[in-house]
């Protein structure tokens, strides 16, 4: 009896144990479409089929190469507007692995905008042979679960140029790059969270019969 409790109290711990040597889990795309869909007083956006580029985060180590996809969606927009800034309510976002160059084939992370997601938009004068271009940054904190299991949080930020002829977003443009950093917990709640596994285990074996 006291083994098998041992053996059940070690399969906890291992998962736990395996994400421990990392805070932060750090994903990077490149490319897709983003579109515009909604009304034209409340448009929303969504991100398809961006290629996710790099993944850094187990025991601190970085993959890179065509991953697999990153996909994103926001609820309508309740401020603003997408030619200048504004937020949307919120919104989720899907990560996903192809199974190569060391990254898991399947879903790595799934989420939901916690609270409003910002729209940003900058020009730059000099952008696109003097012509000028519009740069929009979307960010927000996001919530959700890891391949692993794990509960993470953190944000999103992804950047689209709309350069033609120094033009504002238009119904349909290319994604140019985008980051997401989500954060798990410490070791140091790992650790407590072990101490108490295994307090829980000498308690329930002084209990068991000899």
């Amino acid at each position: 009896m006291r083994k098998i409790l041992w053996m059940a109290l070690l399969s906890l711990a291992l998962p736990l144990a395996a994400w421990a040597n990392s805070s932060n889990v750090v994903f990077q795309n490149t490319g897709g479409n983003l579109v515009i869909g909604g009304t034209n007083a409340h448009p929303t956006l969504q991100l398809k089929n961006s290629v996710l580029t790099s993944f850094t985060g187990l025991n601190g180590i970085t993959h890179t190469g065509t991953l697999g996809t990153f996909n994103f969606s926001t609820t309508a927009m309740t401020s603003g507007s997408l030619a200048s800034s504004g937020s949307f309510a919120g919104g989720s976002l899907t990560i996903m692995g192809k199974g190569t160059n060391g990254v898991a084939n399947g879903v790595l992370f799934q989420g939901s905008f916690s609270g409003p997601v910002k729209w940003v938009a900058s020009f730059n004068q000099s952008g696109f042979g003097g012509v000028g271009n519009w740069t929009y940054v979307l960010s927000g904190t996001v919530v959700g679960t890891l391949s692993n299991g794990a509960r993470a949080t953190g944000g999103s930020v992804q950047f689209t140029f709309d350069v033609p002829k120094g033009q504002q977003f238009s119904s349909k443009v290319r994604l140019n790059q985008g980051v997401t950093t989500v954060t798990v917990p410490e070791p140091g709640t790992l650790g407590l969270l072990g101490t108490g596994l295994f307090t829980l285990a000498g308690l329930v074996r002084r209990r068991l019969p000899r």
